[in-house]
């Protein structure tokens, strides 16, 4: 189906001038290139082949030296009092703050994220990330247990040692801010693998934090997953390998590392529900207008429904069904697709070439799938300024059913599918029928109604009556196959970076000392 979708009118798209340069990898604390001296192009999502940067061709051998950089850090690192990692952090937030700008400029060019509805917001977050884990250092800390005067018995949190993160592309400043203060918070030296397709920011986020940490403490690497990827899941030297990423993906990463029983933490892929009871309209009053902006919050159109926690199976109850659909046809249709970094774009660019195939994909099965129906979009573009990119635009299914293909699998692109419910126990049914179990979203006025769907919806984070992302401090992680471990709360850093020693002191009795 054509949609009239409203397209980014920047004067300088059609005329782009880059300046190309080397982004080099960070190791040990120094700006490096591969030792295999090979660099490979990073390319703008939002103009094809029009290539913007190099950045390292990543080999085994740099894995090799960046694990070695952090062992050798880690020991100093861990012994610095928590004030002192706490006050780097400070140091590294109020930089990234008054650089904010330029990261964001930079997230929108490397990612195809809209800038002022996706990179910006992301740059807010990755800052207050930081600020939130400083505040916290000091919150790793042990117990005591009473057990007599004849004894001392207590517990310590000690850091792992190396963590390997390793990046997807979609969100990697956020993603890294989830992961990076929190591991050296808590004492850990890190090694950031950053995504083949968004290196970028990562390789600016690594510059900034060098400035602030001793060499060798935060290393990042860029290179295939294939190759670096594989060769940090693996390295002895590694003492936990933190992923995010693909489902397909985490499995492998997960065998690497639980193969030579390594720590672990893997966030992700979903197909989130987003359950709106009939309640929730008011015939076109601001409780409406909440819902449609929370609908399209939820969707995560804003970052091309490039989001695990995209709530992309929208059940609607069967008496409100055709009202919602038709506002929010209107309401997603309405938004500007186009140049990421025009200030007037609410939608960018989908992150690559493979990427947009895929999402093609589902859109031929969508509208060849009996009783589907695009009432919004449909199809990518087929002529004018947006196939200079990797762009589709909004597209909304209805007709859909729950063991549909394509109301079942992971499509991470701009596509929504409305499925009818009448009875709760049958929706609460088709929102668990997935084997992922990331975020959910419930809709309704009535908080009975809400709550008890929300506890019984199996996923890790389910927002009610609001559709934002991730807040400092939350738990955030997933259910079933969407993951394991948290993230992005004090939880998430105890239980994450940290292990804990047992000490038994046995004490001699009062007055036996001579």
């Amino acid at each position: 189906m054509t949609t009239e979708t409203p397209i980014s009118s920047n004067p300088e798209w059609s005329n782009p001038v880059w300046s190309v340069r080397d982004h080099p990898m960070w190791i040990d604390g120094v700006p490096v290139p591969s030792r295999s001296g090979q660099w490979r192009d990073v390319h703008n999502p939002a103009r094809r082949e029009t290539v913007i940067a190099r950045v390292p061709a990543g080999t085994v051998e740099d894995a090799d030296h960046a694990v070695t950089a952090a062992r050798a850090a880690f020991p100093a690192w861990r012994a610095l009092h928590f004030t002192g990692r706490a006050k780097a952090l400070w140091a590294i937030a109020d930089e990234l703050e008054q650089r904010a700008e330029e990261f964001s400029r930079l997230t929108a060019l490397d990612t195809g994220n809209a800038l002022r509805t996706q990179a910006r917001p992301e740059t807010v977050s990755m800052v207050a990330m930081f600020r939130y884990f400083a505040g916290i250092a000091g919150e790793v800390k042990g117990t005591t247990l009473p057990a007599g005067d004849d004894q001392l018995q207590y517990t310590r949190l000690e850091p792992l040692g190396v963590v390997a993160a390793i990046l997807p592309w979609n969100s990697p400043l956020l993603i890294a801010a989830f992961k990076v203060p929190a591991a050296l918070a808590a004492g850990n030296a890190v090694i950031l693998k950053a995504a083949d397709d968004a290196p970028l920011t990562i390789l600016l986020l690594a510059e900034v934090c060098n400035k602030h940490l001793p060499a060798g403490v935060l290393n990042a690497l860029t290179g295939r997953g294939a190759v670096v990827g594989d060769a940090l899941a693996t390295h002895p030297g590694v003492d936990k390998v933190s992923f995010t990423g693909s489902t397909e993906v985490g499995r492998q990463v997960g065998a690497q590392a639980g193969g030579r029983l390594a720590h672990m933490s893997l966030e992700l892929g979903g197909k989130n529900p987003s359950i709106v009871f009939p309640d929730v309209l008011d015939g076109g009053g601001e409780s409406d207008v909440e819902l449609m902006n929370g609908l399209l919050l939820a969707s995560r159109f804003t970052r091309q429904g490039q989001s695990c926690t995209a709530g992309s199976r929208l059940y609607l109850h069967e008496d409100i069904f055709d009202e919602v659909v038709s506002r929010l046809t209107q309401k997603l249709g309405a938004l500007t697709v186009g140049d990421p970094l025009d200030e007037a774009t609410d939608m960018g660019a989908i992150i690559n070439a493979r990427q947009h195939a895929q999402i093609s994909g589902f859109l031929d099965e969508g509208r060849a799938t009996e009783g589907m129906k695009a009432v919004l979009g449909g199809d990518a573009p087929q002529s004018g300024p947006l196939t200079e990119g990797y762009y589709h635009v909004p597209t909304l299914f209805t007709g859909g059913k729950n063991e549909f293909h394509i109301a079942r699998e992971e499509i991470f692109g701009p596509v929504l599918v409305a499925i009818p419910w009448r009875e709760v126990d049958q929706v609460v049914s088709m929102a668990n029928d997935t084997h992922y179990g990331l975020a959910a979203y419930v809709w309704s006025h009535n908080l009975d109604d809400a709550l008890n769907t929300a506890h019984r919806i199996d996923a890790g984070w389910v927002q009610v009556n609001q559709g934002g992302g991730q807040m400092v401090g939350q738990s955030y992680g997933g259910y079933k196959q969407s993951g394991m471990g948290r993230e992005v709360s004090l939880e998430g850093m105890l239980e994450g970076f940290t292990q804990t020693k047992q000490i038994n002191v046995k004490l001699r009795p009062s007055g036996t000392r001579g």
